[in-house]
This record gives C-alpha cells, structure tokens and sequence, in this order.
C-alpha cells in the first residue's frame, strides 16, 4: 500500500510551503529515530558511470528540495542514487516574500518564487560534515547547487560562484552552476553567450586551480532553463564544450504558462497565474525539447541530467530516450511521493 496516497490529500490542505518545512522536519526525525531504516530498497538499476562518477542508480534529488543540506541523511534512505543540494549563496539570504509556494494540482505543477533563500554556505557546509554522507565511497554523490546572492549585481556574479566553489569544493563530488532560476532578477541574463563565456572560462580556471590543491577532480555541470530558443541551446552546448565544462542539468522551471492554459473552472488555476518559476508536469515537453536539442547538437560530447515533470517510470524513459544520462525529481516526488524512486529505477532497470 502507497501510503503517501493515504496522506496526500490530507497534507494538501494546508500551505505548501509549511508542509514542505514540515516534511524536512518529520524526515529529520524519522531517520534519527530509525524509522527510515525499515524503508524498502530500490529495486536494483543498471550502474552508470557519468562526469567520471558511479551512480549506483540513475535517479537523483533535484536542488531546490534541500537547499541547505539539512535532510541529506534522510533523503539518502528513500532510495535516490545522487542527491543534490543548494542552491546556496555566499551569504544568507532570506528569499522573496512569503507565500511564495504554490501547487497548481489539475496540472501537477508547482509554482515557487523563493529566490534563493538558504542560510549561506558555511552553513551548507557544517550539515555536510554532520551528515558525512560524501566521502571516498563512490555510491555516495553528492551535487552541490551554487548561485550568487540577490543583491549581487550581474557583472560581479562570477565572484559570488567563485566564493561558493572553492568553499564546496572539498565535499562535493559534483558542482552545480545554477544560472537559469527565474527568481532572482535578472540572473539569466547570465545564459546570454558573452557573459556565460566570461563566467564559464574563470570558473574553469578555479577548477584546475582547486583540483590542484586538494588532488581531487570534481565536475562542474551547469543548470540552464527550459525558456531557450533553439539557437541559445547550440550556443550553450558550444561554449560547454569550448571551456569543457563536465555536464549539463535541462532544466530549471519555466516562466511559460503555455500549458496550463487549458484549465478552466478549477480551484486552483489562479495558482498558475502566479510569479514565479513553474514545475512538474507542465515542465515535462519543454525540458525535453531542450534535451532533445542538447543531445543532438552536442554529439555525446558531454553528458546531460535530464530534470523536468518526471513524475512516472516513462516520464523517465523519455528523457533518456532524448538523451539524458540520469533523470531528477522534485515536484514528481510532492505529487507522487518517495515511491517514485522506485517506480522509475524498476522501470529503467
């Protein structure tokens, strides 16, 4: 029996954000007490080895869920192979106003307007350590999602992800340039081809300088968003190969409110009008459309971590069929609940 489905509607009562806070909380508590140890294990998935890692399975955490590192040991026992964690900035920040979480449920969509709200990366940092969940073990990956502070203006972006890499660098197994969220103003700007030049050859250059120092190679993927023409596609995956950048995330959520217009008379459609960065399933043909297009154009040349309205063990084939290496959840995981890690690792085999 799904016992999320039990609960669900139940927890769909109340705001989303606080259920959201309340789950890291109940999922805190549950690992601490045990309880998460009864938890079943996935079914046993393929082993696939992508940016130089071994992913024990090819499911993962999308950023966004913990963004402080403040569950890793709990999310660890609900099945996923990686897990990634951020978006993180060099200091604290507290986001856009509350309430800033909506779910559009005709849809399965999320609309958010957080904005990066975390408590700074040394913070991020100290619920890394406690959770020791990184380490010499390769069937630990641990993503770390970086992006700049809000008040930090485009032209110093690159300051803020260098601060935030070379602080992460030593507990990551992969870093996650985050360019591509629709809620911090005027951060995609960053996508546009001479800024993501300038910003991918210095991060590049740390890169070498920090694989140096600690005798370490840790990847760095970008995120990029599902809002892109076709041209803006090829010339990211260019400069990706150009400053040979490790891998690529497709994608973030989108602005576009295309397919969600179709609903009428439902309670909350008004929740589809709102600011903000739109996930779930009405992400789903946009993000592999951007899939679809990277792959293409990019030859194998790099590998792609599809993300996007994955919420069934085909919304999963479909993204690696347009090819992706490893797929992520978030919002599949609200609708759905942990039983998707399973569903999709028995349905990618």
């Amino acid at each position: 029996m799904n016992i999320y489905s039990l609960i669900k509607p139940l927890l769909f009562q109340f705001d989303a954000e606080t259920i959201h806070d309340l789950t890291l909380k109940t999922l805190t508590l549950a690992e601490k007490t045990g309880v998460l140890s009864l938890y079943p294990k996935p079914p046993k998935c393929v082993h696939r080895e992508v940016m130089g890692l071994k992913f024990i399975n090819p499911v993962g955490l999308a950023a966004g869920l913990d963004k402080n590192g403040a569950v890793i040991k709990g999310m660890a026992k609900l099945g996923f192979g990686f897990i990634e964690i951020g978006t993180v900035t060099p200091r604290s920040q507290p986001g856009n106003p509350k309430p800033r979480l909506f779910r559009v449920n005709e849809a399965q969509g999320i609309v958010n307007r957080f904005g990066f709200n975390n408590l700074g990366v040394d913070n991020l940092i100290e619920n890394v350590k406690v959770a020791q969940y990184k380490g010499l073990n390769s069937n630990q990956i641990l993503g770390i999602n970086i992006g700049k502070n809000f008040d930090t203006p485009n032209e110093n972006a690159v300051k803020d992800y260098l601060i935030c890499m070379q602080k992460v660098y030593a507990y990551a197994s992969y870093i996650t340039v985050n360019i591509s969220s629709p809620n911090t103003k005027n951060l995609r700007d960053l996508q546009e081809k001479d800024a993501l030049s300038q910003l991918l050859a210095r991060l590049k250059l740390e890169q070498t300088k920090l694989a140096q120092h600690y005798g370490n190679y840790v990847p760095i993927a970008l995120k990029i968003a599902p809002d892109l023409t076709k041209t803006q596609v090829q010339e990211i995956a260019d400069l990706l190969v150009e400053h040979k950048i490790d891998g690529v995330i497709a994608t973030n959520t989108t602005l576009s409110r295309d397919n969600v217009q179709g609903l009428k008379n439902t309670t909350n459609l008004r929740n589809a009008k709102e600011t903000g960065g739109l996930s779930g399933a009405p992400v789903r043909d946009k993000s592999t459309v951007v899939i679809q297009q990277l792959s293409q154009h990019l030859q194998g040349a790099l590998p792609i971590i599809g993300v996007g309205g994955i919420l069934s063990g085909s919304d999963a084939v479909e993204k690696i069929a347009a090819g992706a290496s490893l797929v992520q959840i978030y919002s599949g995981l609200i609708y759905k609940g942990p039983k998707l890690v399973h569903d999709i690792c028995r349905t990618l085999g």
